[in-house]
């Protein structure tokens, strides 16, 4: 049987215009009417191609013609075709040929013919395949292993048939009831040709793989990379062992740079420092602070607050913060008490006489005062009890006025021979000094009875000391005379009288 596409003399990818002219064309030559003289063969020929355009110009039909052609070529379902491909297991043993010259039972002569007929079998059914394209042959005994032996064994080792095996289908699709009966009917043929397939492709690669482990082209070349690849690792070795050998004459002849000497280095950078210290004048803070940390164990240290701190960073952190001013300007004014307590104790040694005469008045008046002391309101005495604790223990900064009453303070707490500069946190304490302030505003009062009778009031136009009556022309010279000489009395009773009534009043 003939094929469609050979009779009307067009490719298999041919499109409807290509057939209907060449269908035209061969009904025109073959025609029974103008082959008078052959007309028998002329019409059995004009039979196959009307046959064949029908099918082809038909999609339906077409498309199925083009899925069976090869089981249709030859002889069809049930047909008593045989395949007549090659059997190459007789191949699979060295008896098949005698040595590995050039004659006709060579090795190479016996297995160049078995390829080139498995090569011719697959051509029949290879149509679609590219003109160009061209399979390595096996060669001879002196063939090059780079442009024959190579390309050979690297198309065959991936050997693929192209036989499609349609002669081994099971079931007829003709015969199919329905379109659900008849894909089962090729998912059953395709399963038994693809295994026919397979079967063909692994018996041709077993081959290929037997043929190239005897073949001598193949082993010479591995014995050729063998020796080329130990003749590359001597020579590595060679090459690493003389630069290791150059690398320790460098090693052992290398002399250091005066400039990379770190000795140098380090005089260079002691005199930089001392020229910039002199310019600056910054060699004694540098001292003081080396003390500092010398004394600290280098780490950052706030008296005010008394606490240790891992960077600078955090040091400086901590000295922005609210809490760290308020505890600076309280040390100052700590510090401004102490100052004021020595220059009291100072004047106080010339005026010893006085102060023993008013410790003894207030010793023969406690018991008089006493009993007014407890007719007087206790919101009073809380309040007062309250501000002089806060006086003493935050240590805020306030103007001269406060700071003179806090120095006034400070030498009535000589006088008594006592510390009252911190209040203690805990509750007893705190009730200890409640009671040792109650005795000292009974002192003060005392005092200031005494000087009622005695001095006169204070002038204020006058700025005029109530002790030795000197006349100042500003009250911070008044102040100052207070401080230095310790003058300050309390004011009388009767001065701060008004002020309550008017409080009241609001």
């Amino acid at each position: 049987m003939k094929c469609h596409y050979e009779v009307l003399e067009v490719e298999q990818d041919a499109n409807e215009d290509d057939i209907r002219k060449s269908y035209r064309k061969l009904a025109l030559k073959w025609h029974p009417d103008k082959n008078l003289n052959n007309s028998e063969e002329a019409k059995e020929q004009f039979q196959l191609i009307q046959q064949a355009y029908e099918i082809l110009s038909d999609p339906q039909e077409r498309s199925w013609y083009d899925r069976h052609r090869d089981s249709i070529l030859k002889g069809g379902i049930a047909s008593d075709y045989k395949d007549d491909s090659l059997n190459v297991y007789q191949y699979f043993t060295t008896t098949c040929f005698k040595g590995y010259g050039d004659d006709e039972r060579s090795f190479y002569a016996v297995y160049s013919e078995v390829f080139n007929k498995i090569s011719a079998e697959d051509t029949e059914f290879d149509i679609s395949a590219d003109s160009d394209f061209e399979i390595p042959e096996f060669g001879n005994s002196k063939s090059s292993y780079e442009k024959i032996v190579h390309p050979f064994y690297s198309y065959w080792q991936s050997y693929s048939t192209k036989k499609t095996y349609s002669w081994l289908d099971k079931y007829d699709i003709r015969d199919a009831p329905n379109r659900r009966v008849l894909r089962l009917m090729e998912k059953e043929n395709k399963k038994i040709k693809d295994k026919a397939r397979k079967e063909r492709n692994e018996e041709v690669r077993a081959l290929v793989a037997f043929v190239r482990k005897r073949d001598k082209r193949v082993q010479e070349y591995a014995q050729y990379l063998e020796k080329k690849a130990v003749e590359n690792q001597k020579k590595m070795q060679a090459l690493r062992k003389s630069q290791i050998i150059k690398r320790n004459e460098e090693m052992s002849s290398y002399v250091e740079c005066d400039w990379l000497k770190f000795s140098n280095l380090e005089g260079e950078l002691k005199q930089i420092e001392e020229e910039v210290a002199a310019e600056f004048d910054d060699l004694k803070s540098e001292d003081n602070s080396s003390n500092s940390e010398e004394d600290s164990g280098g780490v950052p240290h706030c008296l005010a607050c008394n606490k240790l701190f891992k960077t600078d960073k955090a040091f400086l952190n901590h000295e922005k913060s609210k809490k760290h001013k308020e505890n600076v300007e309280r040390l100052k004014t700590v510090m401004k008490m102490e100052d004021a307590k020595l220059n009291s104790t100072l004047e106080d040694s010339e005026n010893s006489e006085e102060n023993l005469s008013n410790e003894r008045t207030f010793d023969e008046q406690q018991d008089e005062f006493a009993s007014e002391e407890e007719q007087e309101p206790k919101s009073r005495k809380k309040n007062k009890a309250k501000k002089f604790n806060m006086t003493l223990a935050d240590g805020s900064e306030s103007d001269l006025d406060h700071f003179c009453e806090e120095t006034q303070l400070g030498k009535l707490n000589d006088d008594c021979g006592e510390d009252i500069n911190w209040v203690p946190h805990n509750a007893k304490n705190r009730s200890e000094a409640k009671k040792k302030m109650k005795s000292r505003n009974k002192a003060t009062c005392l005092e200031s009875k005494k000087a009622s009778s005695t001095t006169p009031l204070v002038d204020n136009k006058g700025h005029k000391c109530a002790v030795c009556i000197s006349s100042f022309s500003s009250k911070n010279e008044l102040f100052k005379h207070l401080k230095s000489s310790g003058h300050s009395v309390p004011l009388p009773k009767q001065s701060l009288e008004p002020t309550k009534s008017r409080r009241r009043k609001k």
